[in-house]
């Protein structure tokens, strides 16, 4: 029995353990991907962020 999660009528994350919404609709997993250290995109990944200014270096430093 895995903790899933379906959206209501108002947008809101309703959590369950059944299969199917009472609408009838299919629920979805409420828990993350499995994380693998054997990252296979990370070059694609920093590429892109690269790419489009994302990464941390990018960015102007935080005001504390």
């Amino acid at each position: 029995m895995y903790l899933q999660f379906y959206i209501n009528d108002n947008g809101d994350k309703v959590y369950t353990t059944k299969k199917e919404s009472p609408l009838g609709t299919p629920t979805q997993s409420a828990h993350p991907a499995r994380f693998s250290p054997d990252d296979k995109y990370s070059r694609q990944r920093v590429f892109l962020k690269k790419r489009f200014g994302l990464l941390p270096t990018q960015k102007p430093p935080p005001k504390y």
